[in-house]
């Protein structure tokens, strides 16, 4: 009688230490939709930090041109934690299983200008976050450089589909592009 009633008490935990740990999925890392290449055109940097630019931008930089960057960044931060009193009674804890995650948000904008003409100007998003559990749990570093390479990648995934829109405008002089 008693060893049914440990059995029953034992299955009732299990279930619900299954139901109490439900794993959130781990962001992936950003693909890139083309090549990492520089603009067919170059540019001047008047905002931003030269070492913080997505890929392509950095690659086009140069101080004798009349085009302008002016790109910026903002990361914020989330939390989620599944409440101690679950944690804390449910087995699955002390075998790895999440007790929550970190999250970051960057948010992303480029303009390119050439004197006072709006050549380009582009915005983009990116979410990361990673779960953390009893023994691991990722650093705010490692989860601000995961959205810091996201929303760059998502900036130039836009600048390459413009090429063709921003010689239009005037971003480089017909056959001088790359220069």
């Amino acid at each position: 009688m008693i060893k049914l009633k440990v059995a029953a008490v034992g299955a009732i935990a299990a279930v619900l230490a299954a139901g109490c740990s439900v794993r959130q999925g781990d962001t992936p890392p950003p693909v890139a939709e083309f090549p990492t290449a520089a603009l067919p055109f170059k540019g001047k940097l008047t905002q931003g930090d030269p070492n913080q630019l997505p890929p392509s931008v950095a690659m086009s930089l140069t101080n004798d041109s009349s085009i302008q960057f002016s790109y910026r960044e903002e990361l914020t931060h989330d939390e989620y934690h599944i409440p101690r009193v679950l944690t804390a009674l449910d087995p699955v804890t002390y075998v790895g299983a999440p007790l929550g995650d970190y999250g970051v948000t960057a948010f992303a904008s480029l303009t390119i200008t050439q004197g006072d003409k709006v050549l380009g100007d582009y915005t983009a998003k990116a979410h990361v976050s990673k779960s953390y559990t009893l023994y691991s749990e990722p650093t705010h570093a490692e989860l601000d450089d995961a959205a810091r390479a996201a929303v760059r990648q998502k900036i130039d995934d836009q600048l390459y589909r413009d090429p063709p829109k921003l010689a239009e405008d005037g971003a480089a002089p017909p056959g001088r592009l790359a220069e």
